[in-house]
């Protein structure tokens, strides 16, 4: 074993179940999801991707090896598949992978001879138009086969060595006016050829040969366009050692003497053209069984996980001990929602919002990658919304308040066109006033909450339980609280919110007394209020 194939195995053993160290070229990841349209259930909204924190937990979901498989995973993370068909192959994947430790850390060095960053443009070589031949390419063959010519006739008659002179002008003109043509596709081209030696090694095993995930014409295709980039693997040459830098330079003389990078180039780009589906289907099988290998390191980094139970009843969800890893010490929570919505209340950093997250992310993890963070978690198949985080939008002129009624309103309309649907929601219209806030709150909820949708909405409106206690489950966080401090267990419990802190929080901070007992004088007279007109301020907002 050669010192640095070993060294690449420390670093693979070593790095296994652990979150990954290096930057990360949010950019180039999408590069390949951006343009790739496959079907879908679920293609995951910018929206929902922010309130989720999405990138933070890609970050920490991604153990893949290669460009190729991160690239993958950053496209199941995004999209809900129709079916389990990609999910169970990838279960069985990952037994086997659990159980052959030295057969996963060979696929994993295998999978890292495509970890250059120039490998985050294979993916350009099937989905972006290819480069039009220039008007000149028939004259180029004629130009290349006349001067090898007369470079053999120099010997006979020297008057061709003028000949040759003219036309290697000429091909230096065309050859550098094609350079950048050939520069577009450098970083890409090299890339197949290690696409065709992973792929064929990974078929060598029987257990991902038989998943018959790849077809046999696309294996057979991917090996005709390697052939035809060997041409462009001399580029691959390093130019950092003496013999090797008088090689290239002797290789690139011959290139520009008979213009064959546009020959070359543009015969390869046919052969492309011809085979896009079979060179995408090879890059998206090497990309699932470098998902199916970091799937298998993630798991074992964690404290505990679960594979997603899926569930026919809308209106339910069943999850114990849910959390999120990004999340230093974070407190795990349970809860059954049997044939109701979920509304919950809390004071100020209680958690209510870290919980709406956890749901949204397991979720997403459960739906996509079969991974749950939690014991159990039982959840039908839906369409995920959300409005959590809400910011001004001040370059175009958008207001806090109106993001969030924007972002409610795509709810309202898919409420009762699409379905099912999972509606995440955090302090609904928080942006107006109190009265306006309750009484479009209660109306938008209950809307939500009919035909197949499940929402999880926690509030610090305490009125809200009251008007929707019918129609929602009421759970609720709480604090402790003493002369000195406010503590927090972060722990669901069933039932509304009895106490508020917002005041206490002042004072524990060092507000002066007066300010702090003239805002609880205010705060008794307005609860003294709600409670004596409480039914007709109830009857108002409805």
């Amino acid at each position: 074993m050669h010192k640095k194939e070993k060294k690449i195995r420390q670093q693979i053993r070593a790095s296994f179940g652990k979150v990954k160290t290096e930057p990360f070229d949010f950019d180039a990841i999408r590069r390949y999801t951006d343009r790739n349209h496959k079907k879908s259930f679920q293609t995951l909204s910018e929206k929902l991707c922010d309130d989720l924190n999405f990138n933070d937990l890609f970050i920490y979901t991604d153990r893949t090896s290669s460009r190729v498989g991160q690239q993958c995973l950053f496209e199941s993370m995004h999209t809900i598949p129709p079916d389990r068909k990609r999910i169970d192959v990838l279960e069985k994947w990952i037994a086997e992978f659990q159980k052959q430790e030295k057969l996963r850390m060979d696929f994993q060095f295998r999978l890292h001879s495509l970890n250059d960053e120039e490998t985050y443009y294979l993916c350009d070589l099937f989905q972006s138009e290819k480069i039009k031949p220039p008007k000149w390419l028939p004259a180029a063959y004629v130009l290349s086969l006349t001067n090898l010519l007369s470079i053999i006739l120099i010997f006979r008659t020297p008057i061709f060595l003028l000949v040759s002179l003219f036309i290697t002008i000429v091909n230096i003109v065309l050859y550098y006016l094609n350079k950048k043509n050939v520069n577009t596709y450098l970083d890409s081209m090299p890339q197949v050829h290690n696409l065709e030696r992973t792929v064929r090694m990974f078929l060598s095993v029987s257990f991902i040969k038989n998943s018959n995930e790849i077809a046999k014409s696309s294996v057979r295709a991917l090996h005709l366009i390697s052939r035809k980039m060997n041409f462009f693997r001399l580029n691959e040459i390093s130019l950092g050692i003496d013999p090797f830098a008088i090689i290239y330079n002797l290789i690139e003389l011959i290139k520009i003497i008979f213009i064959l990078d546009p020959i070359f180039l543009f015969r390869v780009l046919h052969r492309i053209e011809t085979h896009e589906k079979e060179l995408h289907d090879a890059f998206a099988f090497v990309g699932l069984v470098d998902q199916a290998v970091s799937l298998t390191s993630l798991r074992s980094g964690l404290p505990y996980y679960c594979p997603l139970e899926p569930i026919r009843d809308i209106k339910a969800m069943h999850f114990t001990d849910i959390y999120i890893p990004i999340i230093e010490n974070c407190v795990a929570n349970s809860l059954n929602a049997n044939g109701k919505s979920v509304l919950i209340t809390g004071s100020n950093m209680s958690g209510k919002t870290t919980f709406i997250r956890a749901v949204g992310i397991n979720a997403l993890m459960g739906l996509t990658l079969n991974t749950c963070f939690a014991r159990t978690f039982a959840m039908p198949k839906l369409y995920l919304y959300s409005a959590i985080l809400m910011n001004d939008d001040l370059m175009n002129d958008k207001s806090f308040y109106l993001e969030e009624v924007q972002t409610i309103k795509e709810m309202i309309e898919v409420s009762h066109q699409n379905g099912p649907n999972l509606f995440l929601l955090d302090e609904i219209y928080k942006g107006t006033n109190t009265v306006e806030r309750v009484s479009g709150g209660k109306a938008v909820l209950s809307w939500l909450n009919n035909g197949d949708n499940l929402v999880f909405i926690s509030t610090h409106d305490i009125e809200l339980t009251e008007l929707l206690k019918e129609e929602y489950a009421l759970y609720h966080f709480s604090e402790q609280v003493d002369n000195q401090n406010i503590s927090f267990d972060f722990k669901i419990k069933k039932g509304k919110m009895k106490t508020r802190n917002a005041i206490k929080i002042l004072e524990v901070n060092g507000y002066p007394p007066t300010l702090i007992a003239e805002a609880r004088k205010l705060s008794y007279q307005m609860d003294a209020h709600r409670k004596r007109y409480g039914d007709e301020d109830n009857k108002t907002a409805m």
